[in-house]
């Protein structure tokens, strides 16, 4: 069973910082892109930071010079460190990883979602 696991959200004033991780466990050939999106409450689920499995990144220019992504492709892991956090990145955050299966002597390709972790900016 291939899945994704969230860590580390809650609730933190403005201007502080969170730390969210994301493991990936199961029968796992490799992880190809990996990222976090968010989706706050009557808004569509939108992508906040991603990293390749050759380390380029892509970040949402609302959190650019604050969040930062990072992965251990060793223990199939990626990371988003939020500072300077402010009201409106209040959201839930979620896991996002293209992984790559071997089944029955072939390769296939799938994407996964953990099940998201609730980030709370409030005073």
């Amino acid at each position: 069973q291939v899945q994704l696991m969230e860590s580390g959200g809650g609730l933190v004033q403005p201007g502080g910082s969170l730390r969210l991780s994301c493991a990936a466990s199961g029968s796992i050939f490799s992880i190809n892109a990996m990222g976090w999106y968010r989706q706050a409450p009557g808004k569509q689920r939108e992508l906040v930071a991603s990293i390749t499995n050759g380390g380029s990144l892509n970040y949402a220019d609302s959190v650019k010079g604050r969040f930062t992504i990072s992965r251990d492709n060793a223990k199939n892991t990626v990371s988003l460190q939020m500072n300077s956090l402010k009201p409106e990145d209040t959201a839930v955050y979620y896991c996002n990883a293209e992984m790559v299966l071997y089944r029955f002597g072939t390769t296939t390709t799938r994407n996964y979602w953990g099940q998201g972790t609730q980030v709370t900016v409030s005073s």
